[in-house]
């Protein structure tokens, strides 16, 4: 075969290989630019892909130019004495330097591919850098803003280290060609260098000695801001007094060896002046950079180290409460010592009223019982939030019914993205409020959803959730399932405008590919005005339009004024380039919510709305993405009213305020005012105190929805403060904290809890439904701030034996050493402060109160009159069932009536 040919036929096998690996990616890139339409945010998928093509195309035509020029010049000129080689007799010698001079266009190609294709990675970096905006504070050390150890410090240490891996490359390369062709010769010790071929090797390695001085000078210098070397994150003094100077020697000395070599290369000395001018730095290094300042730090810095380290303490300090949003802190002390009456109670109506007895988990498989209706529907996750119900401000948990096509009894490519495409509805109900049985008062249930309150779920259909994974088809030829009516299902057809069309067969072909399924393309259920709906899992479709944000674990749905349903997502901008800051696990050092996104659940839009117009990071990603982003102002105000303080900011905000409110550098470093959050063991897990209320702070005039959480001196268990994120109206994104007077001793949790354990007629009842085979299901502990005060709650939860629905069964409450259990929070209030509080009387027997009964006795008649009450219920569901021949509903009734009249035998005092 001509040799012709054989070159021929060798491109085009490449060519057809190249094409197969880079369908998928084209097809992939198609499908997405046309999800990205269906969005409209075609700018964020264009400005990225041209970006990193721009960075591909630039970084590989240097790298190849730079690598080929070197290949070329080593090998120029004709080798006297070549190496051949061969490999069988019947053949001509191989010609290896011959060879190596066709290689070098491919080898020069593949070497840039392969260095070009991670920097596309740096799209965002080379982006943000451009289009920078200055934070307006200064670095306590160099005095450059902020802004430059964020922006451009990535790029340039990352274009200083292209260029530093393009020189050693190049000299990898070079070097071997030079031996190979003679011009460069070692025997024993010495080194001979043919002049051209040490003129070019000078060159390189003096360009590698000027490129590590500008990598020192520009990169490491301004880096020693996030040194860890001392008690904290930053330059500490070592770093100042003995890395700095080091560094800039090793940058000078750098340039004076660059200097040194080049000399080297004209005076045909260059492996001498290289030799030397490699220990030189090498010694510069190795003694400046780190011998020295260890030296510094154990013998000068440890002995003295809060004297030597204060200063720079201060600025960590200082720049750690800065990048966290803690020097916006608000920060009241409480009196202290003051007693809570029935009045305090009373004027804390809203508060009380708002308590939680419903816990996420028991809740959460309560509702999975009561309200999946069928084993397709799944409950995600329950978040708290908090409506204007019938004319009251009530603190809920909404749980939303999503589908769940691994449930499905029968799974098929029709059932599953043709026919079971969404889910259905809502469950809520009130935190505190509960049916005789012990379960959870709703709101809102079943299906279709139906509500008895003023707040109504007008469109119910979930396309887009927690759970949904898979891509679906709509408008087909096949109905859509609705929900269920009894033997019967409710079908439905798509009214949205989310999804791609189906369009072209071509179009059903790549789409085919891309999700690879066969039954797309010939389905015959499928028509041009069908749509395709992918992307449909919340945070993945949020992820995916906004690569740049870093978003909250928690997503929250919310039922606007109108019956839609609305996800709430928080986006975070985050860098880990904050000089001084302290990081966290991840390296983040600066974080900010800066964006609220909006999400539809059943047209899919999403809408990002900036929540911290200040912050340069959204200013910067709104220069490079234009449009995108609205202003708050714009949030409809049904939605802005469901605002909440993000869950993930604030458990990081709270920690490190436990150390970060010592302010006073000598107070940091001793520690001696450290905070901790409290955690308790609840359900075999620790659960650390931060929980959602509805209060009313002190010193405000209104109930408003907090996040709340506690804190502990360090090592102990009594109370030292509370924080709250305020989440209503003009206080929305506040966070405030409340001190203790540090003489005065308060109950933390976990003294609370052993209390509680410790209990003789608590642990008598636990004892009593745990020998009888039911499980006893502790509920989180709430800590309820009142006035100056705080009051501890905790529901406890019964699960029968073999049974799956906890039921709500007593009410827990501390105050101080008091601790009571009742079956209702309004009994257990009543005992704790006199039955005339706001929230008692109206249990109170009509009889009772008559005959000015004292509270305890009026308690006692309450709970007394609730027990026979439900004893009555329970018979009478007995009865009805007897008569239906309903055996199993019988033998639950008289359970049920057993308990019943063992609780009022012992709230009677009667004998066995």
């Amino acid at each position: 075969m001509p040799l012709n040919v054989r070159r021929a036929t060798v491109v085009v096998l490449v060519a057809v290989l190249v094409l197969l690996l880079a369908i998928p990616a084209l097809v992939g890139l198609y499908t997405d630019w046309l999800w990205f339409q269906e969005l409209h945010f075609e700018r964020i998928f264009t400005q990225q892909l041209t970006t990193q093509i721009a960075l591909f195309a630039g970084a590989g035509l240097l790298v190849f130019v730079v690598l080929y020029a070197n290949l070329r010049l080593a090998q120029r000129g004709l080798v006297p004495d070549p190496i051949l080689i061969r490999f069988n007799p019947n053949v001509p010698h191989l010609n290896v330097t011959s060879l190596l001079r066709r290689l070098a266009i491919p080898a020069a190609l593949v070497l840039a591919f392969l260095t070009a294709l991670p920097l596309t990675t740096n799209w965002l970096a080379l982006l943000q850098f451009l289009h920078r905006t200055p934070f307006g504070v200064a670095d306590p050390i160099f005095g450059r803003d902020i802004g430059y150890y964020v922006f451009v410090l990535p790029v340039v240490g990352t274009a200083l280290g292209l260029v530093l891996a393009l020189l050693f490359l190049s000299l990898f390369l070079t070097v071997p060609l030079y031996w190979l062709r003679g011009d460069v010769v070692i025997r024993g010790r010495q080194v001979r260098v043919e002049p051209a071929a040490g003129r070019h090797l000078g060159i390189l390695i003096a360009l590698v000695f000027l490129a590590l001085g500008a990598q020192t000078w520009f990169v490491h210098i301004p880096s020693l801001l996030f040194s860890t070397t001392g008690p904290m994150v930053g330059a500490s003094y070592a770093d100042l007094h003995a890395a700095l100077p080091a560094l800039r020697l090793s940058a000078v000395v750098a340039l004076i060896a660059a200097g040194y070599v080049l000399l080297g290369a004209i005076r045909q000395t260059v492996a001498w002046n290289t030799a030397l001018a490699i220990a030189a730095y090498v010694v510069i290094v190795v003694v400046g950079r780190g011998i020295v300042p260890g030296a510094v730090q154990k013998f000068f810095v440890d002995p003295t180290e809060l004297t030597r380290e204060a200063p720079y303490l201060a600025h960590h300090i200082e720049a750690t409460r800065r990048a966290w949003d803690l020097d916006s802190v608000e920060t009241l002390d409480l009196t202290g010592g003051s007693q809570l009456t029935r009045d305090d109670i009373a004027a804390n109506a809203p508060t009380i009223e708002n308590v939680r007895l419903w816990d996420r988990d028991p809740l959460l498989q309560t509702f999975g019982q009561l309200q999946e209706i069928r084993t397709y529907y799944d409950f995600v996750s329950v978040d708290d939030d908090r409506y204007w119900i019938d004319g009251k401000y009530r603190q809920v948990m909404l749980s939303p019914r999503e589908l769940n096509p691994a449930s499905l009894p029968t799974r098929t490519f029709i059932n599953e993205h043709l026919t079971f495409t969404h889910g259905m509805g809502v469950t809520l109900g009130p935190v505190n409020q509960v049916t005789e049985e012990g379960l959870p008062v709703l709101f809102i249930k079943d299906l279709p959803p139906s509500s008895n309150v003023s707040l109504k779920v007008v469109q119910p259909r979930i396309y887009f959730g927690e759970l949904p994974q898979q891509y679906v088809f709509v408008n087909t030829r096949q109905q859509e399932f609705d929900y269920p009516s009894g033997e019967t299902n409710v079908f439905t057809a798509y009214e949205g405008s989310a999804g791609v069309p189906i369009g072209s067969v071509l179009r059903r072909g790549l789409l085919a590919w891309r999700f690879r399924s066969m039954k797309i393309l010939l389905s015959q259920d499928l028509t041009a005005d069908s749509r395709i709906l992918y992307y449909r899992n919340i945070m993945n479709r949020t992820q995916r339009a906004l690569p740049f944000l870093r978003l909250d674990r928690d997503p929250y749905l919310v039922i606007t004024d109108v019956g839609e349903l609305k996800w709430i997502l928080d986006g975070y901008t985050v860098s880990a380039r904050y000089p001084y800051s302290q990081r966290l696990a991840d390296g983040s050092s600066y974080m900010r919510n800066s964006v609220k996104v909006v999400l539809d659940a059943y047209n899919g839009d999403i809408t990002p709305y900036v929540a911290e117009p200040n912050d340069p990071l959204i200013q910067t990603f709104d220069r490079i993405f234009p449009g995108i982003f609205q202003p708050l102002e714009e949030l409809p105000s049904d939605l802005r009213a469901h605002l909440r303080y993000p869950e993930d900011l604030y458990q990081v905000q709270a920690a490190l305020y436990t150390t970060y409110h010592m302010d006073e550098p000598e107070a940091f470093y001793h520690r001696e005012d450290q905070w901790q959050i409290p955690v308790v063991d609840q359900r075999d897990r620790p659960d650390p105190f931060m929980r959602h209320i509805i209060m009313r702070l002190p010193e405000e005039e209104e109930a408003e929805f907090i996040f709340m959480t506690p804190f502990t001196p360090r090592g102990k268990d009594n109370l030292a403060a509370w924080m709250v994120a305020r989440n209503d109206g003009p206080h929305y994104g506040k966070l405030r904290v409340y001190r203790f007077p540090r003489q005065s001793l308060v109950f933390g949790p976990r003294q609370i809890v052993n209390r509680i354990n410790q209990d003789t007629e608590i642990s008598r009842q636990t004892s009593l439904w745990d020998q009888r085979g039911s499980q006893v299901i502790r509920g989180e502990l709430l800590v309820i701030p009142i006035e100056a005060s705080l009051i501890y709650v905790q529901p406890l939860y019964l699960r029968a034996e073999g049974g799956r629905i906890p039921e709500l069964k007593r009410v827990v409450v501390a105050y101080q050493n008091q601790v009571v259990m009742e079956e209702t929070l309004d009994q257990a209030l009543g005992v704790l402060f006199g039955a005339s509080g706001p929230a008692v009387p109206a249990e109170l027997p009509a009889a009772a109160a008559a005959a000015g009964a004292a509270p305890e006795t009026a308690i006692r008649a309450t709970g007394t009159a609730s027990l026979i009450r439900r004893a009555n219920d329970h018979y009478t569901r007995a009865i009805d069932a007897q008569r239906a021949g309903d055996w199993a509903a019988y033998g639950e009734a008289i359970r049920r009536l057993g308990e019943v009249l063992e609780e009022l035998r012992r709230a009677t005092g009667a004998g066995p």
